[in-house]
């Protein structure tokens, strides 16, 4: 049993397939009977076991992600999501004091982690995207800058 689980962590955390199909059913796993949301608690609970462990293991490894007119939003030698953007993250939900993460907004971040480039530069804020990452894109670019980055 020991080993077993001992290869699904390690798949866990190297497997984009396995880890995106993890993601996807902690969502419904997460959220309370009759919801439609995650509670923002429980979403930064998940993200705080899910995304670190993927990051590391390379489940979470960048990659380049059309933005559907075909421009990529980075290229595949770029540097992408750093585990500090996952803290920047948290602390811009709490601010933002929403009370809970939809389906949709936990479904995007997983696409948006994997394809942002570290800057935030490329990010199209005529995409797609849920109004939460667009806001966090925002946010992120202002911090970059604040603090010489940007």
């Amino acid at each position: 049993m020991k080993t077993s689980l001992i290869r699904l962590r390690d798949k866990l955390g190297s497997d984009p397939t396995y880890f995106g199909q993890v993601y996807a059913h902690t969502f419904d796993f997460g959220r309370g009977e009759g919801a439609r949301s995650l509670s923002l608690d429980s979403a930064i609970a998940f993200w705080s076991l899910l995304l670190p462990h993927g990051l590391q293991g390379g489940a979470l490894a960048h990659s380049v992600l059309s933005d559907g007119d075909d421009t990529a939003m980075s290229s595949p030698d770029e540097e992408g999501w750093k585990e500090e953007y996952t803290n920047w993250w948290f602390e811009f939900l709490s601010e933002k004091g929403g009370k809970g993460v939809s389906k949709d907004t936990w479904a995007m971040f997983l696409d948006f982690v994997r394809s942002i480039d570290s800057k935030f530069e490329k990010y199209d804020l005529e995409a797609a995207w849920p109004s939460t990452i667009d806001d966090f894109v925002v946010y992120a670019k202002e911090r970059l800058v604040s603090e010489g980055r940007g």
